[in-house]
């Protein structure tokens, strides 16, 4: 699985970064078939508290799955990003199962 991290109008610490990695390695856990993992980091408007988005997009054959989330800090979106998508991922999996 591949994950790609990009940071808009910053540059990502180490330590987010390896945070990032680890939130998408639970994903894979859950669902085998990830073949890549795309990850948006952005400040938006830099005068408010609530300003980090993370975006989450998440590529399986045949589909993608997408989540966003603005919070205080890029953990807490990323944290939200990837609890909507488990919820998704684990849809697809009982999809697939049926079939």
């Amino acid at each position: 699985m591949e994950v790609q991290i990009k940071s808009i109008h910053f540059d990502a610490t180490e330590k987010l970064q390896d945070f990032v990695q680890k939130k998408a390695a639970k994903l894979e856990k859950l669902c085998d078939e990830i073949q890549k993992v795309e990850v948006q980091l952005t400040v938006t408007k830099p005068q408010t508290a609530i300003n980090k988005e993370a975006t989450i997009t998440v590529k399986v054959p045949g589909k993608s799955y997408y989540a966003e989330k603005i919070s205080d800090t890029f953990e807490e979106s990323v944290d939200g990003c990837v609890d909507a998508l488990k919820a998704q991922l684990e849809k697809f999996k009982e999809k697939t199962r049926k079939n």
